[in-house]
């Protein structure tokens, strides 16, 4: 009975404090304050209304939390055994199409979407073939060169893919959309789930101690300035532009990824 209790007090804080909603929250809070401010040239100060959060936005919230909780984070109280990448990468994709019920108007092209959510999938579970290990924690901790073009070359498709799927790239023309667009509260909850799942597979695990916190939220937030980056250099080129970069050049490139895994599958057999 006290192994059950404290099973259940260990998952409850993780579910809640750290490193679930509470973390979701203040991370997805700044993230994408700086990125409204960077998109629309303003900060978000209007104070929060009091209505009940929709229930896309509670699913979203429901899924952003069980993502957290299998990152390799420092003092993650959940044991590294139960972490699960598929777990991590099924309820992304899920995520994905719950706030396409919030947020149709902000896609304006729901198949290119699939498609580079096709991609995503690949750069996250396509290192994961060889070392035949769906722990995250382990991906990460893989150094062996023979499975590094595998594991950069992923990485970059995971860059890539990730503002898409976060909604940040050109909207549709504005008779299409809102003339105020509102604080995307869909969008706040997945950024610490995407960076954090990024430092998770692509870097090895950081250490339990405050040098370890450091390092994880450092590249964390290093990631998130990268996407803001990029989120920023697709407003510039445009909608038309940034569709035929990912028809004509993204595609093909996951394709490559995806030969690249194979070959390397078969030659470390």
């Amino acid at each position: 009975m006290t192994q059950v209790l404290s099973a259940l007090a260990t998952h409850s804080l993780a579910l809640v404090v750290y490193p679930g909603l509470l973390t979701i929250l203040v991370f997805g809070l700044a993230a994408e304050s700086v990125w409204r401010r960077v998109s629309l040239g303003g900060w978000y100060l209007r104070a929060p209304t009091r209505e009940r959060p929709s229930a896309v936005v509670a699913t979203v919230a429901l899924f952003a939390v069980l993502v957290a909780v299998q990152l390799a984070a420092p003092f993650n109280p959940v044991p590294s055994a139960e972490r699960n990448l598929i777990v991590a990468a099924t309820v992304l994709a899920f995520t994905v199409w719950a706030e396409l019920a919030l947020t149709v108007d902000f896609v304006p092209d729901p198949g290119l979407l699939l498609l580079v959510q096709f991609c995503w999938l690949l750069a996250v579970l396509g290192p994961a073939v060889q070392p035949e290990s769906l722990r995250p924690q382990v991906l990460g901790n893989v150094l062996v060169p023979s499975l590094l073009p595998v594991k950069v070359a992923s990485g970059i498709l995971y860059l890539l893919c990730v503002p898409v799927l976060m909604r940040m790239w050109p909207l549709a023309p504005p008779a299409d959309r809102r003339s105020r667009p509102r604080f995307d509260t869909a969008r706040a909850l997945c950024w610490f789930p995407y960076c954090g799942l990024f430092a998770t597979l692509f870097f090895p695990p950081s250490a339990d101690d405050a040098v370890g916190v450091l390092r994880f939220f450092g590249i964390t937030l290093a990631v998130a300035a990268a996407l803001i980056v990029a989120g920023a250099a697709m407003l510039r080129r445009g909608p038309d532009a940034v569709r035929g970069l990912y028809r004509r050049a993204v595609a093909p490139y996951a394709a490559a990824v995806l030969f690249v895994v194979v070959i390397t599958s078969v030659l470390m057999r």
